[in-house]
């Protein structure tokens, strides 16, 4: 792929796994959304939700292996899969881009490996070791990896020096506290400094809060590459816990104006947001990304007119 991909404006899918739920899928254990991809009942059902996401405006898409880290199929007793579902991510993906006959790019999703929204602070090998198993299964398949959620310098280190052999983009998404730092205490900034190298495209602050984006918007700027957020729409600053994440409702519906959602800097007129493909599809869509590169920034943001009430799925 180009490069300079992300030097110009482009719109991220929305939440996978909470769209899924909504449209019905029954997930088992912890495995949320990869319950779709071991059921094949659910696969066209994956489907239909990338293509929703590619009618509504999207230039990338992220495959739906979010929950297909080794450690997530062992809790849930089905290992054996584990090949198995992350190929099967790729080849939905590829099967909607191919239906939607639209020039879109597929992200491959490199979870966490050992947990969401914590630092993981086993032996650096061992980390390695995890990146390594689920990267080499996507990697044929995808335009580029996106590092979905990193919350650790340490997860960013390993999975970097894991896909440099591999010689493919990546984008770094990281999750963010309410201090604006990791959790391992980096910011943005230090992550970049230590550990950033030719292929990455850029970097996003991954399922954070609006009031963290607004608070971590100027280090964003500063980062000297292309840059942009999923944001989490619910009303808290910290993600909810994996047990509760699991079974949450498919949206979360709170009204407008009030002070988690209105917009976030003078530059962004209107919503940065993770939304449902039917709420993308329902508005008015300007965009969803924002982006800098050097000095120049790019806006991308959504408009809605004429709502009052507004819903948003979870990230993932």
């Amino acid at each position: 792929m180009d490069l300079n991909y992300f030097k110009k404006v482009r719109i991220l899918d929305g939440g996978m796994g909470q769209e899924l739920l909504r449209k019905g899928l029954k997930t088992k254990g912890t495995l949320w959304s990869t319950s779709a991809l071991l059921d094949e009942k659910f696969h066209q059902l994956v489907i239909d939700v990338h293509l929703s996401f590619i009618n509504s405006g999207a230039d990338v898409i992220v495959t739906n292996n979010f929950s297909s880290r080794r450690v997530r199929l062992i809790e849930n007793r089905v290992e054996n899969k584990f090949d198995y579902v992350n190929k099967k991510s790729c080849e939905l993906a590829i099967k909607a881009r191919d239906i939607s006959k639209k020039n879109i790019l597929i992200a491959g999703s490199l979870p966490p490996q050992n947990g969401t929204y914590i630092e993981d602070d086993r032996e650096i090998s061992l980390i390695k070791k995890d990146f390594n198993e689920q990267a080499k299964i996507i990697r044929p398949y995808v335009d580029f990896l996106y590092f979905d959620v990193f919350s650790g310098g340490k997860e960013v280190e390993a999975a970097c020096e894991v896909v440099e052999k591999m010689n493919i983009p990546i984008l770094v998404g990281l999750h963010l506290k309410k201090n604006c730092k990791l959790h391992s205490g980096e910011s943005a900034y230090e992550i970049v400094k230590k550990f950033k190298s030719n292929n990455w495209i850029g970097v996003i602050g991954a399922c954070v809060s609006l009031e963290i984006i607004k608070k971590s918007l100027n280090e964003f700027k500063n980062l000297n590459l292309p840059f942009g957020f999923k944001a989490n729409l619910w009303k808290v600053d910290e993600p909810l816990p994996v047990n509760k994440f699991n079974t949450a409702k498919g949206v979360q519906v709170f009204e407008e104006p009030s002070g988690e959602t209105n917009p976030v800097s003078e530059e962004m007129k209107g919503k940065v947001v993770h939304p449902s493909s039917k709420n993308v599809s329902d508005w008015t869509l300007f965009g969803i990304m924002m982006l800098i590169y050097a000095s120049i920034i790019i806006i991308f943001v959504i408009v809605i007119f004429g709502r009052r009430h507004y819903s948003f799925s979870k990230i993932k």
